[in-house]
């Protein structure tokens, strides 16, 4: 039996080893695959890896927001580097975390070899993208890039409350829970909507509009 591809028909995808590019690619491949299948369905993304390529991972994380279809986040182990940048890059209040699960950040990190201009050029590369993942880490949880340019600045390392805490994760489940992650994911996204600040919207009609129908019965309008 293909695991993987049993997997895929469930609209699930493991992360579970290094990203590079091979990884890269047969991950953006069944992402594009599953939005095509049906754009209005989750694709839930386990993730159990140390992290690897940082141009690899960013072009995973482009494809989850080009695509239409949610992509919910799992920690089921590991998420470290390049790994844990995905699994923040997960929707909103559907980014998920098992009890024992770690998480760590640090900084871009690459290597150069050559002439010195050749050097120089790759260590400004280095630099710019570093700075483009501090902003995007700072939408991504909320903190401020101060903060998180002093975060990634050594080997961060978090555990799944640690990581909820810092904006990462949305929630940490319970084992026992596991096994009814879209349930759960759903409830996530729903408590956070209902915790979100409404706005208050006068009606357009007069009071006088307020009058009996046909049936006798009030007419309304729906002002929400």
């Amino acid at each position: 039996v293909d695991i993987y591809n049993r997997l895929y028909r469930e609209r699930i995808i493991f992360l579970g080893k290094e990203i590079d590019d091979k990884l890269a690619n047969e991950i953006i491949g069944v992402l594009l695959y599953l939005d095509s299948e049906d754009s209005s369905k989750p694709i839930y993304l386990y993730i159990n890896s140390a992290g690897g390529s940082v141009i690899s991972g960013l072009s995973i994380y482009d494809t989850m927001q080009h695509i239409k279809s949610p992509v919910i986040t799992i920690n089921v182990g590991l998420a470290a580097s390049m790994a844990s940048f995905l699994l923040a890059a997960g929707e909103k209040g559907k980014r998920i975390a098992l009890p024992h699960s770690r998480v760590m950040i640090h900084q871009a990190m690459g290597g150069a070899q050559g002439q010195a201009e050749d050097i120089k050029v790759e260590v400004q590369q280095i630099l710019t993208i570093h700075e483009n993942i501090v902003g995007m880490y700072s939408t991504m949880t909320g903190k401020d890039q101060d903060t998180i340019r002093k975060d990634l600045d050594r080997d961060n390392f978090m555990s799944a409350q640690q990581a909820k805490e810092y904006g990462i994760v949305d929630q940490v489940i319970q084992l026992s829970d596991a096994t009814d992650l879209p349930g759960k994911a759903a409830a996530t996204a729903a408590a956070a909507a209902s915790e979100a600040p409404k706005e208050t919207v006068s009606p357009a009609e007069p009071a006088e509009a307020q009058k009996s129908d046909a049936d006798g019965e009030p007419s309304t309008q729906d002002v929400s």
